[in-house]
């Protein structure tokens, strides 16, 4: 019998995806139903209600959950959930669909699921706002209420994608006819909540926590792997394969660095490494809490909450990622409060006097002998062809990165955190 933490939402793994003769004949069915085409992000939270990543979701949410995710941080019966999952139309898609009907959803001309629409509902730009304010406004100087208007909607990615949401938004449950690339892709990495769960179950382990990634691992998040390997049964490396914002460095190169960093610095009967399909939100503190009640449905009852976790600028707090966790709703139903629990690190680096990894929780000395490990310093540095800094990173993991950046034809500015360009 398992011995890992249950799915999330009470229901085991709720997964809405269709495979053979019934994956078949819903495509075939498709191909008569109005269609409505899909941004990437809604996408990867398809695949995601596909494989049981966003149980107990099982289509996109009605303005009732909307408008309760956002205040209370709850689906409308309850059950919590942080951040909005919402499907947009224009006008003339919302138009042509009408409650009760069902529809194709497309992403650049391939049918990714059908879904039967059970309400229809316009999001104002004021609405659209108000949304953003609860989901991305966080306590850092650039949330401040005379600044954050000002630069949000060019300088924040997730404040960008939802004012941009078509006008209108469809609600209902999908039947998930694809995974897009993933399986093929990341073979062996990619892989669905039953198949991870099955792969920590094997191991026998039960207290396991995930290390969030969107960067190459440097040797800060190398530092936090291991300090959940002392306390836990083991560690999965789990990294998104979807969507960054500009001038992030893809999956398909994070990837190879992180086996090689596994094959050369790692205890392999202790870690795992796997990615899933979402794009990032870069909501902070919100997606901290995203990323806890997915690695529940993953098998995972830790998330190691470090130093400004999915953030980006200054929008939030160095460790409100790690207060968030204390201020969510707590019902004493554990079907509908969520049972991830953060594994909370105070800032990292290599000091020089300590001569090895540390924390401010360990090491007395002073800034001027420590080397700030940072996943936006690191591409601002490698962008730049600036040569890295001693302990920042492991040299095989370098020269894969260092070789990316030198095949590139194109490069974007990478704009620096006040924490990232060293202030402690």
């Amino acid at each position: 019998m398992s011995k890992l933490v249950p799915p999330h939402g009470g229901k085991g793994l709720v997964c809405s995806l269709l495979e053979g003769a019934a994956r078949e004949a819903e495509l075939k069915k498709a191909e008569g139903l109005k269609k409505v085409e899909i941004s990437a992000r809604v996408r990867g939270d398809l695949i995601m209600m596909g494989i049981g990543g966003f149980s107990p979701l099982n289509g996109f949410m009605t303005k009732a959950d909307w408008k309760s995710v956002c205040e209370k941080f709850t689906l409308a019966d309850g059950t919590f959930w942080p951040v909005p999952v919402m499907l947009d139309a224009s006008k003339a898609e919302a138009d042509a669909a009408n409650v009760g009907d069902e529809v194709a959803l497309v992403f650049k001309g391939e049918t990714y699921a059908t879904m039967k629409v059970t309400e229809k509902f316009a999001l104002t730009p004021d609405e659209k706002k108000w949304e953003c304010e609860k989901i991305f406004k966080g306590e850092g100087d650039d949330s401040a209420d005379d600044k954050f208007w000002k630069i949000a909607e060019e300088d924040h990615p997730g404040v960008k994608m939802v004012m941009n949401q078509k006008e209108f938004c469809l609600a209902g449950p999908v039947k998930v006819l694809s995974e897009g690339r993933y399986p093929k892709d990341y073979a062996g990495v990619y892989k669905r909540p039953a198949e991870l769960r099955a792969e920590l179950d094997k191991r026998g382990w039960s207290t396991v926590a995930a290390l969030q990634l969107r960067n190459p691992m440097h040797r800060s998040h190398e530092f936090l792997a291991k300090i959940a390997v002392e306390v836990c049964d083991g560690v999965v490396i789990h990294s998104l394969i979807g969507n960054l914002k500009p001038g992030d460095i893809p999956a398909e190169v994070r990837v190879p660095a992180i086996d090689k960093l596994v094959e050369l610095y790692f205890v392999k009967e202790h870690v795992i490494q796997a990615g899933y399909p979402l794009d990032m939100r870069y909501a902070g503190p919100r997606e901290a809490l995203l990323h806890a009640l997915f690695r529940q449905n993953f098998g995972m009852n830790r998330l190691i909450v470090g130093r400004d976790h999915a953030g980006v600028g200054d929008f939030y707090g160095m460790f409100e990622a790690q207060h968030i966790f204390n201020k969510i709703p707590v019902t004493g139903d554990p079907g509908k409060d969520l049972l991830c629990q953060p594994l909370k690190i105070d800032w990292t680096f290599y000091c020089k006097k300590c001569d090895g990894m540390a924390s401010l929780r360990t090491c007395p000395h002073g800034k001027e002998d420590r080397v700030i490990l940072s996943g936006t310093k690191l591409r601002k540095m490698l962008s730049e062809g600036d040569a890295i800094p001693d302990h920042f990173g492991r040299d095989e993991v370098l020269d894969i990165l260092r070789a990316y950046y030198e095949g590139l034809t194109e490069k974007v500015e990478v704009k620096m955190q006040s924490a990232a360009s060293g202030k402690m």
